[in-house]
């Protein structure tokens, strides 16, 4: 992968598929994989929040890991959440990604504890520190309580093991920003900011929507980049019904995804009901139609 865009270009947050009685389903997560990477996806982001990575154990989140790989070969990246909030944990699961076959770390910002940006700093410098990975930062202050404020930002860019972010801090003037000033990656993680992150400079996305429209969302960078920017605004405009539904409508989106995909959420989460569910997959398949 180029040093622009150091994991691709589209990205998914795939699910951790479980079955019914909760245990993990290695077989439904290599179909999974090989059907997304199929579908138009340069890779996969694991045991992140959309894999609901707090329920899982570290056991659990390797043999993922090295299912995962083992399904879609070297082509595809293979991008590991190792996120904890805490820093030597974290270092553990970096080191088990790596050894499980991961090309690549996300680490979240420390949450719970929301520490100072001096030692949100130390964080990521130590679990940059403990593999030979790359990584992605992933800053998601709604989720954490706690922001990678831009000029943290600046100081990690230096760090050679460092080399993009995971964006979901609703703050494009600040992205953009760093954009400028540094050779981060930047990828949204936020779908409705998809396409005006990547027209400022923005490296792709990592998405939990494209765990069932992978080539829908990447159509819309595929026009782009084809200079057609009115019709990518319009592909664009097409994914945002279903895209709000899945995650902005109250329900997790681990929650929405599985809800399409007909997959088992682990406890605390529940599945969604029957309204919530029909009204995702008429979504879904106005979104579908409007694309054949």
């Amino acid at each position: 992968m180029s040093t622009e865009r150091p994991f691709g270009r589209a990205l998914c947050a795939m699910i951790t598929p479980f079955t019914a009685s909760g245990e993990l389903d290695l077989d439904a997560a290599r179909v999974h994989a090989a059907h997304l990477v199929a579908e138009g996806c340069d890779g996969l982001v694991l045991n992140g929040t959309t894999g609901e990575s707090p329920t899982t154990t570290d056991a659990e989140k390797a043999a993922l890991i090295e299912a995962v790989r083992a399904a879609v070969g070297p082509g595809p990246s293979v991008v590991a959440g190792v996120g904890t909030p805490d820093t030597r944990h974290t270092a553990e699961l970096a080191r088990q990604a790596e050894k499980a076959g991961a090309d690549g770390l996300l680490v979240v910002t420390p949450y719970y504890s929301r520490p100072p940006q001096a030692a949100v700093e130390a964080h990521f410098v130590k679990v940059a520190e403990a593999t030979d990975l790359p990584v992605m930062l992933y800053d998601i202050p709604g989720r954490t309580g706690t922001r990678i404020e831009p000029a943290t930002m600046l100081r990690l860019a230096a760090h050679p093991n460092i080399v993009a972010v995971k964006d979901c801090a609703y703050d494009l003037l600040g992205s953009s920003k760093v954009i400028a000033r540094t050779s981060l990656a930047y990828y949204s993680g936020c779908e409705e900011l998809n396409l005006p992150l990547y027209a400022v400079g923005g490296a792709g996305y990592v998405s939990t929507v494209a765990n069932v429209v992978p080539r829908q969302l990447r159509a819309v960078l595929d026009a782009f980049d084809r200079g057609d920017t009115a019709e990518a605004a319009r592909l664009n405009a097409l994914t945002l019904p279903l895209a709000e539904l899945m995650m902005a409508a109250g329900l997790p989106g681990a929650v929405t995804a599985k809800a399409l995909l007909g997959d088992y959420v682990r406890e605390p989460l529940q599945p969604a009901d029957r309204e919530a569910v029909d009204g995702l997959r008429a979504a879904y398949e106005d979104l579908v139609q409007s694309n054949t």
